[in-house]
């Protein structure tokens, strides 16, 4: 006999799905408070993470070929939990220095999404699938390939599912365009584990912001509100201080047309020198677990002197929504600031 969903469940398939899943009647306890970083160094660049079943899980880059994971049962505990490694890759198309990873829901079964490089010198960086063996996000996990999204298994990294209502799911992704700019590519997915195509672009870096140290789109993720999809992504280079969020909007249309896609003019997401926060990017975003909150959860480094190493510790906030349903972000907060948790986090 099938259990009722309990509202935590339900908001964590609202988060994953992008569906709509009527909110708590009224807002729950706020969680344990925290202060960033909510995860320190090493491991704790390009952070991912999920709330399922009363407990969080975060994965991170790891720069080695081990994919761990820190589970908690409230947001808080994430700064203390221990590492647990949930799956190493094999020599081959799956391995060695592990950026990115992305923890997706979807049929009942975890997957996680990485970027590797093949054995040194033999093979460009691409986007790898692992696959649970049931509904426990630590798995175990199968390795099941490697996404065909680039001709002649080109250069493809961090990855994310986008969930659109009506068109099924799609994986968006950084690669480089054919004018060599480093841009935001997107394929439609036959299975969790399959592309049914190559990606097309859908931005490049053409703004001022977008190009400062170099011209850079990468780092998709993508957040739902009010029946809306917004594709979030990181621009500039990660070893300036310049790092930040831009945002597309999808308007509706193929979304295998950029056309379909209206980018914001100016950053949702930048370094803040009064409060000590420098390259504030690669995002993903949860809903608390009553469902009435959104957090971004992003790296960010300390010092403008820092780059794309392992300095960057991921730190995490609420947003709010602008007047139009869009995300407001806000300011990056100063470490050390004691932040409330997710409402519903007990």
């Amino acid at each position: 006999m099938r259990r009722p969903v309990s509202i935590a469940v339900a908001a964590m398939l609202a988060s994953v799905l992008g569906a709509a899943v009527p909110a708590s009647p009224a807002l729950a306890a706020p969680g344990p408070s925290f202060t960033n970083p909510l995860v320190g160094t090493p491991n704790s660049a390009d952070p991912s993470i999920a709330y399922y079943n009363g407990n969080w899980y975060y994965v991170a880059t790891t720069w080695s070929s081990n994919i761990v994971m820190r589970t908690s049962s409230t947001m808080a505990g994430l700064k203390t939990a221990a590492e647990r490694t949930v799956f190493t890759l094999a020599a081959g198309p799956g391995c060695c220095t592990m950026w990115a990873p992305d923890i997706q829901f979807i049929n009942n079964r975890w997957y996680l999404y990485f970027s590797a490089a093949a054995s040194p010198g033999q093979g460009e960086r691409r986007t790898g699938v692992l696959e649970s063996s049931g509904t426990d996000p630590l798995g175990p996990y199968t390795y099941r390939g490697i996404l065909n999204l680039q001709p002649n298994g080109g250069w493809a990294i961090d990855g994310s599912v986008v969930r659109l209502s009506g068109r099924g799911n799609y994986f968006a992704y950084s690669a480089f365009g054919s004018d060599g700019l480093q841009s935001l590519f997107i394929a439609p997915m036959s299975s969790p584990t399959q592309v049914s195509r190559n990606g097309v672009r859908i931005s490049s870096p053409t703004l001022s912001w977008e190009r400062q140290g170099q011209p850079v789109n990468e780092g998709p993720y993508a957040v739902y509100n009010g029946g809306r999809t917004y594709l979030t992504y990181s621009a500039s280079f990660c070893g300036t201080p310049d790092y930040k969020l831009g945002m597309l909007t999808w308007t509706g249309g193929d979304p295998l047309l950029a056309s379909s896609w209206t980018k914001k003019s100016t950053p949702i997401f930048q370094r803040s020198d009064a409060n000590g926060v420098y390259g504030p990017g690669h995002a993903s975003f949860v809903r608390s677990p009553d469902n009435a909150e959104t957090w971004v959860v992003y790296h960010a480094n300390s010092s403008a002197s820092q780059g794309c190493g392992t300095t960057r510790t991921t730190r995490a906030q609420k947003i709010t929504w602008n007047s139009d349903g869009s995300p407001n972000l806000g300011v990056p907060v100063r470490t050390g600031t004691s932040i409330v948790g997710p409402s519903g986090d007990s």
